[in-house]
């Protein structure tokens, strides 16, 4: 049995993947063809398949994660042979016969729901292990030697920032006048301060941003100096806030920490997917899988990284409920949270409740208040109609009573995204799922009435 407690469709299979690209190229595999040595049990489906090589790929999919293994080289995750591997096993009951899996497979499932705390893998956590220090004393150290360094790099960000205001924005605009962020972003890194050197080299992007880029970089380095400050005197600040600025500079909370920490608090719910993002940088794989509880409304991001030959653990569509115990990272405003344990197989959802757009701005608003940091946060709106500007630029969200609407984020305009929204809408009310920012919202997933990520 699959976490829907009965054998997977198609559509089910296709959201799992990450990109359009991928959909195409796992659908080419779906056929008997490439593949040999399939198999599947309750928990599992495996196969090899045919390649460009003289040897086939070995691809496995734990279905009680899910999760996904292959020895191609290819940093997608799920990559096509996966995707196909479950098209052919989702399509097909008599294509992929029953069986126990091979050396190959067994290994590496049973690595995994070793990790996961128990044989069946279905009441399976993040898999983070609890792991203590072998010498507290020592670890102490190598944190206080940290936040001195991020405080000594926070102290010299503050210099720079004074002298170019000193020397007036318009030097970031030429060379040798402080146009370059490299270098300062360098000093961040050494400084083990990755939040602050991600912040510095953002500027960079800045000064190119177009007309009016001085307002836009004088933003950005307030926001950089209101943390670099609040790092300094991180010691008067409230708990939470100071929770946020030091995940903000850098410094994060073991996962197994916040599940089995003295101080370890969960939320069990029935959470809801509400959308699943993956995103490359060239050597890390990014998922994000954004939930909200059912009882509670809370709104939640569980994120996991992979890299080559480093697959990510796990994978959600979006529409699936999830009964399990969710861990929030500590801050003014908690969003970020690891995966605890999990009661029941996930199921389908229903469509989720939303509200109205001022509610969603009000929403927002609340978020930036307790995290002035804040890109944007999450919400659900209901019976919203997307409206498409001249030449398809200038889209907007409108309420179905017209009197509010809500500016699409520039960002996804260049994709297909708000097309593909018009036309599940079809001039119709819709629920949508995104994020809601200063630069607009971001559209994730409609429902119709199925979720379809956009």
């Amino acid at each position: 049995m699959n976490p829907l407690g009965e054998r997977w469709t198609t559509d089910q299979v296709l959201a799992l993947a990450p990109d359009e690209a991928s959909r195409k190229a796992g659908g080419k595999l779906a056929a008997p063809g490439p593949w040999s040595g399939t198999g599947a049990d309750d928990g599992a489906v495996w196969g090899l398949c045919r390649g460009s090589g003289k040897k086939p790929y070995q691809a496995v999919v734990d279905i009680k994660g899910p999760a996904f293994r292959c020895s191609c080289p290819s940093r997608k995750f799920p990559c096509k042979h996966a995707l196909g591997l479950l098209l052919l096993w989702a399509g097909d009951a008599g294509a992929v016969a029953g069986g126990e899996p091979p050396q190959w497979a067994g290994e590496w499932l049973a690595g995994r729901r070793e990790r996961a705390g128990g044989p069946g893998g279905a009441a399976a956590g993040s898999g983070a292990a609890s792991r203590a220090p072998a010498d507290p004393a020592a670890a102490e150290r190598r944190a206080e030697r940290r936040l001195r360094r991020i405080g000594a790099g926070a102290t010299e960000l503050e210099q720079r920032l004074t002298d170019l205001l000193q020397s007036g924005l318009a030097s970031a605009d030429r060379a040798g006048g402080g146009g370059s962020w490299d270098e300062t972003a360098a000093r961040m890194v050494d400084a083990q301060a990755p939040g602050l050197a991600t912040r510095v080299r953002e500027l960079g992007s800045v000064v190119a941003s177009g007309p009016d880029w001085p307002a836009r970089l004088l933003e950005e380095c307030a926001l950089l100096h209101l943390l670099g400050r609040g790092f300094l005197g991180i010691e008067g600040l409230p708990a939470p806030l100071a929770a946020t600025v030091r995940s903000r500079v850098g410094l994060t909370t073991e996962a197994a920490e916040l599940l089995a920490g003295p101080d370890a608090a969960t939320v069990r719910d029935r959470w809801l997917v509400l959308a699943q993002q993956d995103s490359d940088d060239g050597t890390l794989t990014t998922r994000r899988i954004h939930l909200r509880g059912e009882r509670t409304g809370r709104m939640a991001l569980h994120l996991s990284f992979g890299g080559a030959h480093r697959p990510l653990d796990l994978a959600l569509p979006p529409g699936l409920v999830l009964d399990a115990d969710l861990a929030f990272y500590p801050g003014a405003r908690p969003l970020r949270a690891a995966l605890g344990e999990r009661y029941a197989p996930a199921v389908p959802g229903p469509v989720p409740p939303g509200c109205g757009i001022d509610a969603a701005l009000a929403a927002y608003g609340d978020a930036l208040r307790d995290d002035p940091w804040l890109e944007s946060w999450p919400v659900v709106l209901a019976d919203v109609t997307p409206i498409p500007g001249r030449d398809g630029a200038g889209w907007q969200l409108a309420d179905a009573d017209g009197e509010s609407a809500l500016p699409l984020d520039p960002r996804c305009l260049g994709r297909a995204g708000p097309w593909q929204l018009a036309a599940i809408s079809g001039g119709a009310p819709v629920t949508v799922f995104g994020a809601c920012g200063h630069r607009g919202f971001l559209p994730l997933t409609v429902w119709d009435p199925a979720p379809v990520s956009l």
